[in-house]
């Protein structure tokens, strides 16, 4: 049931690190918007939580020493797995930094035209707590505090992908695939297979009759070039 368990996280880490990668290749481009910063913060936790529970089922079941060669053999397998996904969930999350400080959505307002118009304390503050400033605002903090967040939360997965290693002896050469490398594309390896037919079906032997008479025809065509190249020169 563990490894199982163990499975299924991992399943749902992979689909929630590949989303989260699509996500961020869109930031900074015409699809950006406030949702989109919003999703990725959504996703972001989603995988973060994934990772956590996977981690804490792997970390507990490698360290059991009465495990099986075989069975210990296959966690090691979803180990090498989950960690490959801490390590592609990391770098996104510093991508999404990356580009969230590049392109942030919104910028703090600065007056281009001065109007000359003042008025009292009062009525300069009512006017900017208008619904569309405080909105405004609101979006401004999240941009910021989201980065910020993105921030710890890059050295949080650093520090967990780490202390994997620390709890967790198993160097990534020492584990062997259960398939050879290529295994997974059959179709590919079905294409190659029907290539190699076709060679061998066109390299068979040929059929012993047709050799020889090949062979015979080229004879006469030899022996009647040489009689005529004689006639030319007797004439």
């Amino acid at each position: 049931m563990a490894k199982e368990e163990c499975k299924a996280l991992l399943d749902a880490l992979n689909k929630a690190t590949a989303c989260y990668h699509h996500l961020v290749l869109t930031v900074g481009g015409s699809a950006d918007s406030q949702n989109l910063r919003e999703e990725l913060q959504k996703t972001r936790h989603k995988a973060q939580e994934l990772a956590v529970a996977t981690g804490a089922q792997l970390t507990t079941a490698l360290r059991d020493r009465g495990m099986g060669t075989e069975e210990r053999a296959e966690f090691e397998r979803l180990w090498v797995a989950f960690s490959g996904c801490l390590d592609l969930l990391e770098a996104d999350m510093r991508r999404a930094l990356a580009l969230g400080t590049a392109f942030p959505l919104h910028t703090p307002r600065r007056p281009l035209v001065r109007t000359g118009v003042t008025g009292g304390a009062g009525g300069v503050a009512a006017r900017a707590l208008s619904a569309r400033s405080l909105r405004h605002e609101a979006e401004c903090d999240f941009d910021v505090n989201d980065l910020r967040e993105l921030e710890r939360e890059i050295l949080q997965v650093g520090k967990m992908s780490h202390d994997m290693e620390m709890k967790v002896n198993v160097p990534r050469w020492t584990v062997q695939a259960r398939q050879a490398a290529g295994a997974e594309l059959p179709s590919s390896v079905g294409a190659s297979s029907a290539g190699f037919v076709s060679i061998e079906e066109r390299t068979a032997p040929c059929d012993l009759s047709k050799a020889i008479a090949a062979t015979l025809f080229s004879a006469v065509l030899l022996a009647a070039v040489a009689l005529a190249v004689c006639v030319a020169k007797l004439s």
